[in-house]
């Protein structure tokens, strides 16, 4: 049954539960519904470059994937909408790993592979010229090889697993960046 220590410990949860509750602040939020969000506008202001080809070499299965990784990273910041004028810019350098996870012990061929990227990135404010952000993040992604009699299942199976990294890769450098637009650092 409740007694009245108990009903008075709920209430005092609750009442120090809604006082916290306007400390909340959604960080992709509408600058109109909440004055300090805004996020979209900072976000849709940062020029992705296009990914440097002396680091991926054009013609390579790497050079995809940078296209890849710069695109969906585009349509991340701008949400599908039109880019606002650039306050800061984005160079991305990228490098490719393989490892063979399952080798099929009869004919010494792999069955699964992860692939993986590793992404450095550096945010540059125009104003200044000053980088504000260096990191790194990376992906890792596995898939299957079904036979040496299906190839092209193969290699549909690692353009397949490069897609999904750099979609992944893309978030987070994302994630990164409005977190630095929301804090700061």
């Amino acid at each position: 049954m409740w007694s009245p220590e108990r009903a008075t410990r709920l209430l005092i949860v609750v009442v120090l539960a809604s006082l916290n509750a306007g400390c909340f602040t959604p960080l992709y939020g509408d600058a109109k519904v909440t004055p300090t969000a805004g996020l979209d506008n900072r976000l849709a202001s940062i020029e992705v470059a296009p990914i440097d080809p002396a680091n991926v070499p054009n013609g390579t299965r790497l050079a995809r994937v940078g296209v890849d990784v710069r695109s969906e990273l585009m349509y991340e910041l701008t949400g599908g909408g039109p880019a606002a004028a650039p306050t800061h810019r984005l160079d991305i350098r990228l490098t490719s790993t393989a490892l063979q996870v399952v080798v099929d012990i009869n004919t010494a061929r792999p069955d699964v592979e992860n692939y993986g990227i590793n992404a450095t990135y550096t945010l540059t404010d125009l104003a200044t010229g000053k980088k504000v952000v260096t990191a790194t993040t990376f992906s890792r992604v596995s898939y299957n090889i079904p036979g040496q009699e299906q190839r092209f299942a193969g290699q549909r199976g690692l353009r397949d697993a490069e897609d999904r990294a750099a979609k992944v890769i893309a978030e987070n450098i994302r994630s990164r960046l409005a977190s630095y637009f929301v804090a700061g650092s």
